[in-house]
């Protein structure tokens, strides 16, 4: 079964958070691992991304997300449909790329 690139989303994490002591940088790489352990994926420094098969997966993880988010710098989610996501133009220097492919299997968990 093939998820239509209209139903599916991509889930955006993007966050500047202050490193300017050593508690700080704690609670930066803290909520830097919650985001890996809930899948998500580095696209640019502070910005992460995850593929889900619908906005209501998204929305759960998003909510799960929402207990790390740390007192202090600014967090922003973000969600557009993997239609969307493939119209991002993608370039290293000037060389174009093509944007992050959804997964082959979704992850149950």
């Amino acid at each position: 079964m093939s998820l239509s690139p209209y139903k599916a989303v991509w889930l955006f994490a993007m966050f500047d958070l202050p490193v300017d002591d050593k508690a700080a940088r704690r609670r930066y790489a803290e909520f830097r691992r919650q985001l890996i352990q809930h899948g998500f994926s580095m696209l640019q420094y502070s910005v992460y991304a995850r593929f889900f098969p619908s906005e209501e997966a998204a929305a759960v993880s998003r909510g799960q997300l929402r207990s790390a988010v740390p007192t202090r710098g600014q967090v922003r989610f973000l969600t557009v449909t993997d239609h969307q996501f493939g119209k991002m133009e993608v370039y290293y220097g000037k060389i174009r790329h093509h944007p992050e492919r959804p997964p082959d299997q979704i992850q149950l968990f």
